[in-house]
């Protein structure tokens, strides 16, 4: 078959291919298409096509799980072509709507919240919830998670206070034993130290650590990773001050695990005689105010003398000029001699700044972290952006400390916060000290003492490595069972597994 196209244009021929004309002639109207229409026609189709193809490629590609026929690939496709967007776009800003509204509406108590995420939709299911519906039973669901996270939160914090302040059974049948060890064997009692070395106990020419604990197995610790840790161990003595009840298995401890070539004290607050009611009548009304034995739920550790001696110590040791004074949750990996020639300026106590530092949570520490600024009486006596400081590793110069009124000015803050129904802090020795030892602190380089080992999980192994002094402050105490796994080897290394005591009472076992 030929199609034949008469020169006007005006009619079509048929014919078949053997060559008779078939009686049907198509006779075309008039229409009148000029050369440049068609041209511009094509042009235009020759744009657009590629276009096309392209859209309807990736609307295919995009849902090509999703639709498989033509006719779903259209409903896709049509409304790109005619210029209309995604309505999921405008089904989000109106669901924001919705929940920019329930947000400041109160979820009755008569709604009925669902348990789970799986109930939630079942729900939905059957009752045919509205999105306004669903956004105020959505918002009663989290208002109960956030709720129970409280709650569940504060329970922690309680149970680890109570952990942490309460004696674990292994140090508590520590103490008993060695208690018992300092009633039925002489060589338990042998006096600390002996005669010819007691002339040590005031000779300023040598290292003086004092450390005030009730904790036997802690201080055994401290005074073992300082004498291992120094390069003349011949030249330090420790001054280790406990309480009375603490006092004979203390003494048993280090008599029967002696120290030498270091020179070790054990003395109980109760035989210095300097410590009377007349000397240090504040303590008195600290322990006798029940709002701190309510606070702290009857807890000795926080409102006993002990906790507060370190603001006697010039007092406690007269003849002495510096010290190094250390807690008993620290482990000393490095020579601490170099701290006795530390030039502190005139200062009275060398110690590390906690405002600045690597780790932005443990070294961020300034006195609106303390203190309650909203107090006039504080708000008008201090700076909220002073920088604080730490206890646990500090250099007391003694000389010039009994120069200064800071026993004076401690009383005098602690007994006003006593009267403000502790409204200026929350307890601790801490704050009172910041504020007795201001104009009389020399900072001292952040190496000297690491801080936060008992309550920041992710502390800086090679940090910890590298520190003089790593402490245990926090809760998550390396003797207990809630300290840090990955932290405890550096303070239990130090502990005399050897010891028959040690090992009766099962320590961290």
């Amino acid at each position: 078959m030929q199609l034949h196209f008469s020169p006007s244009m005006r009619s079509v021929t048929i014919s078949s291919t053997n060559g008779f004309v078939d009686l049907m002639k198509i006779k075309v109207t008039a229409c009148h298409i000029s050369y440049r229409t068609l041209f511009h026609t094509i042009l235009i189709l020759a744009f657009l096509l590629p276009f096309l193809f392209i859209l309807t490629a990736v609307v295919t590609l995009e849902g090509v799980n999703k639709c498989s026929s033509l006719d779903c690939l259209g409903r896709r496709l049509g409304p790109k072509l005619l210029g209309r967007g995604d309505d999921s776009g405008r089904l989000v800003k109106d669901f924001y709507n919705i929940l920019n509204q329930v947000n400041t509406e109160q979820v009755q108590v008569d709604v009925n919240i669902p348990d789970n995420f799986t109930q939630l939709v079942s729900e939905m299911k059957s009752n045919a919830y509205s999105a306004k519906d669903f956004a105020i039973i959505l918002k009663g669901m989290m208002e109960r998670s956030e709720r129970e996270i409280r709650e569940s939160k504060l329970q922690e914090l309680t149970n680890k206070h109570f952990a942490a302040s309460s004696v674990s059974k292994g140090i508590h049948c520590l103490s008993l034993r060695l208690t018992d060890e300092y009633s039925s064997n002489a060589h338990a009692r042998r006096q600390l130290p002996s005669p010819e070395l007691l002339p040590l106990l005031s000779d300023n020419s040598i290292y003086h650590f004092i450390l005030s604990t009730d904790n036997i197995l802690a201080a055994s610790v401290v005074v073992t990773s300082a004498i291992q840790s120094s390069l003349a161990p011949e030249k330090i003595v420790f001054h280790v001050i406990t309480d009375k009840k603490t006092y004979a298995g203390m003494h048993s401890w280090f008599a029967l695990n002696p120290i030498s070539p270091a020179v070790i004290e054990v003395k109980g607050v109760h035989q210095f005689d300097w410590l009377t009611r007349d000397n240090v009548p504040v303590l008195q009304a600290v322990e006798n105010h029940n709002g701190i034995r309510n606070y702290y739920h009857g807890s000795p550790k926080y409102i006993s003398l002990l906790n507060h001696l370190r603001i006697y110590l010039p007092e406690l040791f007269p003849n002495l000029d510096k010290v190094v004074f250390l807690d008993d949750d620290v482990v000393i990996q490095r020579d601490l001699s170099p701290l006795f020639e530390i030039d502190l300026n005139g200062k009275v106590n060398g110690a590390v700044e906690t405002c600045k530092g690597e780790d932005s949570w443990v070294m961020s520490k300034r006195f609106r972290n303390y203190f309650n600024f909203s107090h006039p009486r504080v708000s008008e006596s201090l700076d909220p952006n002073e920088c604080a400081w730490a206890y646990g590793m500090n250099v007391f110069d003694f000389h010039a400390w009994r120069k200064t009124n800071i026993r004076e000015t401690y009383h005098a803050w602690l007994k006003e916060n006593l009267r403000s129904n502790l409204t200026l802090w929350k307890l601790g020795t801490l704050p009172p000290a910041l504020i007795a030892f201001r104009g009389h602190v020399q900072p001292i380089e952040p190496s000297w003492h690491m801080l936060g080992l008992g309550y920041q999980k992710n502390t800086n192994i090679e940090n910890v490595k590298k520190a003089a002094v790593i402490h245990y402050n926090g809760q998550s105490k390396p003797w207990l069972q809630l300290g840090y796994e990955h932290l405890r080897p550096f303070w239990s290394k130090y502990v005399n597994y050897s010891s028959e005591f040690v090992k009766n009472c099962h320590i961290l076992e």
